[in-house]
């Protein structure tokens, strides 16, 4: 495994982890949060991006594990995790548009989440 896409995979998949850990603590201060975070509608929408960051994370830390193990099956795997991370970004920065919301806390990290995998993903996809 080519180790940008190692580093990009344990940063993102990490990410999302502890994101989903710090969110479910209520440990983040209402300054970091996003725009209506108090309003139950946009904490289901927050939420509902649960099931496909844990998505990406798993195949992505998984994809790292067997990479280092000599499996093949990474490459699979790596792929599903950086589709699903562009995904993720386009679905987040897609919402925000639409809400006409440019908070650049918020969008720099879901453009990298959007824009960040596809360099990794033609890589992956040239040395296949």
């Amino acid at each position: 495994m080519p180790v940008a896409l190692r580093a990009f995979l344990v940063v993102v998949d990490v990410g999302f982890v502890v994101y989903w850990l710090v969110s479910a603590c209520g440990a983040l201060p209402p300054e970091w949060l996003y725009a209506h975070h108090d309003d139950p509608v946009m904490m289901s929408w927050n939420w509902s991006f649960l099931p496909l960051d844990l998505v990406v994370s798993g195949s992505g830390l998984c994809a790292v594990f067997l990479a280092r193990r000599g499996d093949d099956r990474w490459q699979k795997l790596a792929l599903v995790s950086l589709a699903f991370t562009s995904a993720s970004g386009l679905n987040a920065i897609s919402f925000w548009a639409l809400q006409r919301d440019v908070n650049i806390s918020w969008w720099i990290p879901n453009l990298v989440l959007l824009l960040g995998p596809w360099p990794l993903l033609v890589g992956l996809l040239r040395r296949r």
